[in-house]
């Protein structure tokens, strides 16, 4: 009797500290509408929670919240799903949820790969993985990969449907869907713009899981955010039942089987106490909707398909309070027992929360009027409620609270309790129990002093230190267990309120030094094909206008390097003689300057000519005829003064063009269109003064001959 006076002591303290809060309920701080579901293990995956250092092994349907994480170890996968979006894990992978609530998803990726699946994105939400070299936000649905090397020196994002922003110091980028992207140190200075991969199979493992929850059935009958509603169809079957609408009646269940009696008990802030069913199947029957008993069996009545949900730790009313004397083989002991909400039924979260929340939370996961939901709001200590489930055969259940506090399987410690004690014993929201630190790692064996968390293993320290850029700030990191002890202890089964909180020193300081911080004043861009190089010179303007430094090629290298094109980005080499440089060069300089290609081919072709003959003219005959030369005391032929303004120099014509004139002995027919612009643009030259040293004698006459003969004869 002592024992039990004592027990209801605690739980009349607990409901007083509720109503102390609620009297104040619009200036509190309501816990998010939503958490993560460790959904899917498959390997040595592990288990942090927020606060703690300890490792243990995961399990499925764990609630993750705020500071929690989780480590894939090699060859390990693991799911979880956050409302409309699900993340999964790769082999070697470190995660940890800097931040979760109603707005924002907050990733902390050290080392390994995660595709993150995005079937819906409300305005105000926004999905950001944080890495050693960039923020990764996330704002529209579709699927993205982001992989991070053990050392934390690059990040490579895929983006196989949607689009996010990559952030750094001094810059973003927009990456689309069907880009590649990986990025190399801080900054984003140096990233490589790839073609999209072929899936792997971790991209394989994901596409599938993805089929699985959009070919799913039940989503015709619940909200798109009831978290885990894909596992349904497998281990159950929908059908219509009078006065509730479309209810899920579980399959692989034995025929005694009751809702919420194979899991365990845990504490999860900060909702305090939290239901973990050992079912694959179990997360969404026992944190939304509730539970009917219709034609001998329980089936399960979601809440509206058209109102978005709110999570709750556990849709039950406790029976007893602070706890209520069993029977066992061994003597009394003290006890806790509980039974499930029925539809309409009122759920009352033990811990404090405004009209606003209390109201959501309930008309969300069950069809009910709002004025009765007002009347038990504003009247806590009501305690004639007529509950549906409360006096079904078997719909209740009791353990010690020694099993309920320690996380033990509650299917291994069930107690027998009459109907006629359970009536005579008060239903409360609240299930005024302390809790220790097997509560919080929710593993079983912690409690009975087993080594299991010294088994489970961890990421390297290296990563568990290794900073992240962010470009959301994080909420401060949540204190330990053992910080919030003596506090918890005062108010039993109540969780601490935000103000008690920031009293409380947090454990791991070393987190906030964790994230860097970047808030760069630019709007994202589009990434540039060439890759790091126009990063690098982006970075390189930004730093230094107007420098004419030399910015290395790293991507056309890297082409050279593996036989490939270089990046469209990059500056293609021009040739020497590009067209639009040889017409402005033409426009502005004489003809008389225009180069001598034929003339220096000639000499390189030929032997040469004598020294005494003067240099062939190009265009006055072929180069064949050029190379025979006259004899030496000829004179050299000259145009006339109009042919040789026409014939100036030209330009040289494309090598092949000349090559062939050169075989096949022809002169250019035309001159090429630059020539004749240069002759229209230059006057033609004056015409060269008579060659008087250079004319030809005449040949004697027949009268001269004669004088010449007969001057010869006379001198003999």
């Amino acid at each position: 009797m002592t024992r039990s006076r004592t027990f209801l002591a605690a739980w009349f303290t607990a409901l007083a500290a509720i109503a102390a809060s609620l009297a104040c309920g619009m200036a509190l701080a309501d816990p998010p509408g939503r958490a993560a579901r460790l959904s899917q293990i498959s390997g040595a995956v592990s288990f942090s929670p927020a606060g703690e250092d300890d490792w243990v092994f995961a399990q499925p349907n764990r609630p993750l919240i705020t500071g929690d994480r989780v480590w894939a170890d090699n060859g390990a996968r693991a799911e979880l799903q956050i409302g409309t979006a699900a993340l999964r894990l790769g082999s070697a992978t470190s995660v940890a949820l800097l931040n979760l609530d109603d707005r924002i998803v907050q990733i902390d990726l050290a080392q390994g790969t995660v595709n993150v699946h995005v079937r819906l994105v409300y305005p105000e939400q926004v999905y950001e993985i944080d890495t050693p070299n960039l923020a990764f936000s996330i704002r529209r649905s579709g699927d993205y990969r982001v992989d991070v090397d053990p050392a934390g020196n690059s990040t490579l994002i895929r983006v196989r449907g949607g689009e996010g922003e990559a952030w750094g110091e001094g810059a973003a980028y927009t990456v689309s869907a069907g880009q590649q992207a990986t990025f190399v140190g801080e900054g984003l200075r140096d990233y490589s713009f790839d073609a999209m991969s072929a899936p792997d199979p971790f991209d394989d493992w994901c596409l599938e899981r993805n089929r699985r929850e959009e070919s799913a059935v039940a989503a015709r009958y619940v909200s798109p955010d009831v978290v885990g509603y894909s596992d349904l169809d497998e281990y159950g079957t929908w059908r219509p039942v009078e006065g509730y609408g479309n209810a899920w009646f579980p399959s692989a269940v034995p025929g005694d089987w009751v809702p919420y009696r194979n899991g365990q008990w845990a504490w999860v802030d900060p909702w305090g106490w939290t239901w973990i069913d050992q079912a694959p199947w179990g997360f969404a029957p026992f944190h939304y909707g509730r539970w009917a008993y219709v034609s001998s069996r329980w089936c399960w009545v979601p809440g509206p398909v058209a109102v978005r949900p709110v999570y709750a730790p556990a849709l039950v009313a406790f029976v007893g309070g602070g706890g209520f004397s069993l029977s066992l083989s061994t003597g009394p002991v003290a006890g806790i027992a509980w039974f499930p909400l029925g539809p309409g039924d009122v759920y009352r979260p033990s811990y404090a929360v405004s009209r606003n929340y209390f109201t959501s939370i309930n008309v969300s996961n069950t069809v009910i009027n709002t004025t009765v939901v007002n009347n038990v709001y504003n009247n806590v200590n009501v305690t004639n409620i007529a509950y549906r489930n409360r006096g079904l055969p078997g719909a209740v259940t009791a353990v010690p609270t020694a099993a309920f506090t320690g996380a033990q399987p509650v299917a291994g410690h069930l107690v027998a309790v009459s109907p006629a004690e359970l009536a005579r014993e008060p239903v409360s929201p609240v299930a005024a129990l302390a809790p220790s630190r097997a509560s919080v790692l929710a593993v079983a064996a912690v409690a009975a002093g087993a080594g299991v968390v010294a088994v489970a293993r961890h990421p390297p320290a290296a990563v568990l230190t290794r900073p992240v850029v962010a470009k959301t700030a994080p909420p401060p990191p949540p204190p330990s267990f053992a910080a919030q002890a003596s506090l918890l202890a005062a108010h039993p089964g109540v969780p601490l309120q935000a103000e008690q909180l920031k009293s409380v020193q947090p454990a791991h300081a070393v987190e906030s030094t964790k994230v860097k911080l970047v808030a760069p004043a630019v709007a994202p861009q589009p990434l540039s094909k060439g890759g790091g190089q126009g990063a690098r010179l982006e970075h390189a303007a930004t730093r230094a206008p107007g420098s004419a430094a030399a910015v290395p090629q790293p991507p056309q290298e890297r082409a050279m390097q593996e036989h490939k094109a270089p990046p469209s980005g990059a500056a293609a080499p021009q040739p020497p003689a590009a067209s639009e440089r040889l017409l402005k060069d033409n426009r502005a300089a004489p003809a008389a300057a225009a180069p001598q290609p034929p003339n220096e081919r000639f000499k390189q072709e030929s032997k040469g000519p004598a020294a005494n003959v003067a240099a062939p003219q190009p265009g006055n005959q072929h180069p064949k005829q050029e190379a025979k030369g006259p004899p030496p005391s000829a004179p050299v032929p000259q145009p006339p003064p109009k042919e040789r303004a026409v014939r100036q120099p030209a330009t040289a014509a494309p090598q092949e063009r000349v090559e062939h004139e050169n075989k096949a002995g022809l002169a250019p027919k035309a001159p090429a269109p630059p020539q004749e612009r240069a002759q229209k643009a230059a006057p033609p030259p004056p015409p060269p003064p008579p060659q008087k040293a250079q004319k030809a004698a005449p040949k004697p006459g027949p009268e001269e001959n004669k004088a010449k003969d007969k001057e010869h004869k006379e001198g003999q």
